[in-house]
């Protein structure tokens, strides 16, 4: 049994009626940057409800949100420090102008939307952000939503009140 198969790629190749050596390794194309006529990179980000279309652009950090300052739209400092959060892990605050419209649910879920949104949109300005935006998870769209009433329970998972008698 001296050609034992020990690799995936080496049954493969077998397989295939190749040697292992001389399968081609396919490497993943570099990513390239995705910008429009404008410079500006665009990316749709979600949470709960809230949809929120963003684009950015190099400029001085500003950010537009449903054509509000965000400290006039996000009054809660909270919700203004989740929309820095991208900038500050990706280490460019101060570097891009945000253009965002967000629509449906809450403040907290359309802040949510907008920081999900500048994130797409960071790494598709700049490949080179994916890595430290994705390790913090900002790429992922949070899933958590409100969860439905069912018929025969007062709420979702609350029973009515019982009576022995």
């Amino acid at each position: 049994m001296a050609d034992e198969i020990k690799t995936l790629d080496e049954l493969k190749a077998a397989v295939a009626g190749t040697s292992a050596a001389a399968a081609p390794v396919a490497e993943p194309a570099p990513r390239t940057p995705q910008r429009d006529s404008l410079g500006r990179a665009y990316a749709t980000g979600k949470r709960k409800n809230a949809v929120a279309r963003v684009w950015i652009k190099p400029g001085s950090g500003k950010v537009v949100v449903n054509g509000k300052e965000m400290a006039v739209y996000f009054a809660r400092p909270v919700l203004q420090m989740i929309l820095r959060q991208p900038f500050t892990v990706a280490g460019v605050e101060g570097q891009f102008d945000v253009m965002a419209t967000v629509a449906g649910g809450g403040l907290s879920g359309q802040a949510g939307a907008v920081k999900h949104g500048v994130s797409k949109a960071l790494q598709l300005y700049e490949p080179g952000l994916r890595a430290p935006l994705k390790a913090a998870g900002f790429l992922t769209r949070d899933s958590r939503v409100v969860e439905r009433k069912k018929y025969g329970k007062a709420k979702a998972r609350r029973s009515f009140q019982f009576s022995k008698r």
